[in-house]
């Protein structure tokens, strides 16, 4: 149909008159999905002179170019009055334009030739027109030469998170991706080994996007795996790629058993509990009682968390014919009826187990041991409520700390419920917890003395605990550490610790200083108390004094006391000598010689047979009547006091 109607253009051309017309180039304003034909006013040509309607094939690149040349015209014309028009048309027309001659690319840099876009092929059409009659057209189809320049991408839909359960199979496809090249590119894909989860996947085929599970799921240690897919081309130079993460949430599968709790892992990493043994405490009174166990109730749960299956308690054996009845659901132990006092039994040894409700071949046992017990009447008491002790410096790792004397210091308490006071339950701990000390089961205390230091002391607390009935007391530890060579002192009142960090000798100085001056001013006073109740005395007193019994009387030429005898003149006569028990003087006249201011007063010395000679005052023969007493501190004072009452009399004589 199309070259009958061009021969009939071309027939009507030719028997038509050329007219010469001035054209003008015709613009109007683009709308949205309208294409603007693109004409370009000609000189006139001869006739016959516009291009005989061949198409125009061209092959271009994309992305090329703002004026790419897409075709050269074959027109012959000179510039003249009358005109020949060109006109672009077509759907694409608005993609190229006309410049004398020749058909060039309309793009711009927000405006790119793109085979993705636009297709692989362009079509317009050139019209030829003189005198405003059409004398021909042409096809123009220009190919878009495809580059690569387009990157691989995912599909959406193949990148979703996928979950599957702890129990799918090794060599499993768990993801299958898929990505595609604008460019028409083949694309393998390939596992990330750096990300951390890569271990668990691999890929068989590389074409495929199948990834493959290569190691067992474990719910317990694992919820979620990551792991990152690169899609890189593989036909073309520049191998464009790109990636995506893939996650795997895993579900819980039921291949656990319930366990007791508190659990005890077998080893680090590995989901395996060891049961509990659980242990109570009952006495004789209870009854109708619910047993309260250590180190917690009687409780389970499922292996698998993410499932929680139902459990079922029971007991298996020791239930002592229904002495003890156990709550299926909840697990709680109740005791029945009490226990007989006369029983030999006072321990009952109970096997339980937990199972799945729904598959009974899933259970885990425990042991239960209930003790019987007496009432408990006396908590334990230490018996003191702080300890001294005493630990020498030493390079020694290790050392007993001592107490006075040099004893080993033992902290122990007494249990009043036991015949000899010792409970063996008792658990010894320090409070706080000491790098520096501990304590055994014993009660003895062992220090570190490679770490101590001499003239350092430590408060600690000593805490002793019954393992039956809980109760526990504490008592203080005050602990110093003695230089090397210094003695443990004997007792508590033989301490210095106001000079236990200065030298030996210089507090030996100190304290003979101390108790010099101390007793100094005790003589002081005494000697002033007495002076002050020294009775008054006659001539007589001093001429003669009687020797007791059992004691030897030596008589001296020099004077003991000084005496005048003019100070006693004015004395009453009514004196009386001296008697009395040993150690103890009385005055009696009647056995007093008148005094003599010839004679001096004799000295009295007086001893016990077989010892050393010494002053003392013995008996003395004793009459009725008042007697005043005179104690050796009389004679002591008269001794020590030449300036006194009586050297003031010798004076005078």
């Amino acid at each position: 149909m199309a070259t009958p109607c061009r021969l009939l253009l071309w027939q009507v051309a030719l028997r038509l008159s050329y007219h010469v017309a001035s054209g003008e180039r015709r613009t109007s304003h683009r709308h949205p999905g309208q294409v603007t034909p693109l004409v370009t006013h000609l000189a006139p040509p001869p006739a016959g002179l516009c291009p005989g309607g061949a198409d125009i094939f061209v092959r271009v690149s994309e992305n090329s170019p703002t004026g790419q040349l897409i075709a050269t015209l074959s027109v012959a014309m000179e510039p003249g009055a009358n005109a020949v028009r060109l006109c672009l048309t077509g759907a694409a027309a608005d993609w190229f334009y006309l410049e004398g001659r020749t058909i060039r690319l309309n793009s711009s840099a927000s405006r790119v030739l793109d085979r993705e876009v636009l297709g692989s092929v362009l079509i317009a059409e050139l019209t030829c027109s003189e005198d405003d009659v059409i004398q021909s057209r042409s096809r123009i189809l220009v190919e878009i030469l495809n580059q690569n320049d387009n990157r691989p991408a995912f599909l959406e839909e193949t990148l979703r998170p996928v979950a599957a359960s702890e129990l799918t199979a090794v060599n499993s496809v768990v993801f299958t991706v898929k990505a595609t090249d604008a460019d028409g590119d083949m694309i393998s894909y390939i596992i990330d080994e750096s990300s951390p989860d890569a271990r668990f996947f691999r890929i068989d085929l590389p074409n495929s996007g199948d990834v493959v599970l290569d190691k067992p799921l474990d719910y317990e240690t694992r919820t979620r795996l990551q792991v990152t897919v690169w899609a890189q081309e593989t036909n073309t130079l520049e191998e464009f790629n790109t990636s995506a993460v893939l996650t795997l949430d895993i579900q819980d599968g039921d291949d656990q058993y319930p366990h007791f709790l508190p659990c005890t892992p077998v080893s680090s990493g590995v989901p395996v509990c060891l049961s509990p043994a659980y242990t109570a405490n009952i006495t004789h009174k209870q009854q109708e009682a619910v047993v309260e166990f250590s180190p917690g109730p009687i409780r389970a749960q499922d292996g698998d968390r993410g499932i929680d299956t139902p459990l079922l308690y029971s007991i298996l054996s020791g239930d002592d014919h229904g002495r003890f009845v156990m709550n299926n659901r909840t697990g709680g132990v109740r005791l029945t009826r009490p226990v007989n006092r006369r029983q030999v039994m006072t321990n009952f040894t109970l096997v339980v187990m937990v199972c799945q409700e729904d598959d009974r071949l899933k259970f885990s046992v425990a042991s239960v041991l209930i003790r019987v017990l007496s009432q408990n009447l006396h908590p334990p008491v230490f018996n003191s409520s702080t300890y001294k002790g005493f630990v020498i410096q030493s390079s020694s790792p290790a050392s007993i700390v001592s107490t006075y004397g040099n004893q080993v210091l033992v902290v122990q308490v007494s249990d009043q419920d036991f015949s000899d006071g010792l409970n063996l339950n008792i658990h010894y701990w320090l409070r706080p917890p000491s790098g520096l000390y501990q304590v055994t089961q014993q009660g003895v205390l062992i220090a570190r003395t490679d770490r101590l230091h001499a003239f350092d002391r430590h408060v600690l607390q000593v805490v002793a605990r019954d393992q039956e009935s809980g109760e526990e007391v504490w008592a203080s530890l005050d602990i110093e550490v003695l230089q090397r060579g210094q003695p443990v002192p004997r007792g508590a009142f033989t301490e210095q610790p106001l000079f236990g960090g200065v030298d030996g000798r210089l507090a030996g100085g100190i304290v003979g200083t101390v108790l010099l001056l101390f007793l100094s001013s005790i003589l002081f006073l005494l000697l002033r108390t007495t002076r002050r109740r020294r009775p008054p005395t006659t001539t007589d007193e001093h001429s003669t004094v009687a020797v007791g019994q059992h004691l030897n009387v030596v008589t001296s030429s020099r004077p003991l006391f000084p005496v005048d005898e003019s100070s006693y003149t004015n004395q009453p006569s009514g004196s009386e000598g001296f008697q009395g028990r040993q150690g103890v003087y009385t005055r009696r006249h009647s056995q007093l010689p008148p005094p003599s201011s010839s004679s001096s007063p004799n000295i009295i010395i007086i001893s016990d047979p077989g010892s050393r000679p010494r002053l003392d005052p013995g008996p003395l023969a004793e009459t009725p009547g008042t007697r005043d007493t005179l104690r050796v501190s009389d004679v002591t004072e008269e001794l020590e006091a030449p300036g006194g009452e009586g050297g003031a009399r010798g004076g005078s004589k």
